[in-house]
């Protein structure tokens, strides 16, 4: 950047360069931001390993992490985990896809009509808060004990984020947005394609990442009441047989793919949202 001033000892204007480069300082911030926790999870395996080595913590509760990841890459090679992790993702992206889209529809709907969201709120201020799994059982009534009801039960975890993020994206719109466009003489069509949907998608990807995480946990958790396959099924046969380690792999697992999906949804929205500039990552 080029700073024009003038010089008491010379009549003509000096320019001044003052060199501002914000990128470098965002880069390493960015860098010194992931550096951290890696040698905070660093350092909590190897205490967790000598701990277990010096006999502090018991085998039985506490699986070394060198135990734990010799079982992991054994059950990889003999294709057991991957089998299950295989399921588990079948069921969460079914779900997902099953659930997410009619949320994002009538949340669309609800923020753009307030006659409807007066009639349907205190339907949906009424079902969200119920546990998702309890209604596992009536789903297994109409569904039957098979995949369907496991599927089922993911989509409803999945519609409620969905439906509220998106309502409240387009109803956190700035009035503005729709008088300058009114003004402009907008059709509701492109009022709704050009002011509505690009407004509200910075929400609309917070309610598919909660989505996402709610409706691997409510997959795992009825794989474990009904699955003999995916990852909540091997958690609970890995503690009926008492095999610590599988149990500590398997949750290694779960948590690798939590992080898989949060970050895979992470660059989507970037793609689709590229005017969203993430003032977090900057600090």
């Amino acid at each position: 950047m080029t700073v024009t001033t003038s010089s008491s000892n010379a009549g003509e204007p000096q320019p001044i360069r003052a060199a501002v480069d914000v990128e470098p300082d965002v880069r390493r911030s960015s860098d010194a931001g992931l550096l951290i926790p890696v040698l905070v999870a660093v350092g909590l395996l190897i205490t967790w390993e000598v701990l277990s080595r010096l006999g502090v913590l018991r085998p039985v509760l506490f699986s070394s992490p060198l135990v734990i990841g010799k079982t992991l890459i054994r059950s990889f090679a003999s294709g057991e985990m991957t089998g299950h992790m295989l399921a588990t993702l079948t069921r969460t992206t079914a779900g997902l896809a099953l659930g997410a889209i009619p949320g994002l529809l009538l949340g669309l709907a609800m923020g753009w009509s307030g006659g409807l969201r007066r009639a349907l709120d205190p339907i949906l201020a009424a079902l969200h808060p119920i546990p998702k799994i309890a209604i596992l059982p009536l789903l297994m009534i109409f569904l039957g004990i098979g995949e369907a009801s496991r599927i089922a039960v993911a989509s409803v975890a999945a519609f409620f984020p969905m439906l509220i993020n998106t309502m409240a994206g387009v109803r956190a719109i700035n009035p503005l947005y729709f008088e300058v466009a009114q003004n402009y003489g907008a059709s509701r069509y492109r009022l709704f394609s050009r002011v509505v949907l690009p407004a509200c998608l910075p929400m609309v990807f917070s309610g598919l990442r909660l989505a996402a995480n709610v409706t691997l946990l409510v997959t795992i958790g009825a794989e474990i009441v009904m699955a003999d396959r995916g990852l909540g099924a091997l958690v609970w046969l890995a503690w009926e047989t008492l095999r610590v380690e599988l149990l500590y792999a398997t949750l290694v697992v779960i948590a690798a793919l939590g992080i898989g999906l949060t970050g895979g949804l992470r660059l989507v929205r970037r793609a689709a949202v590229p005017w969203q500039v993430d003032v977090g990552s900057a600090r």
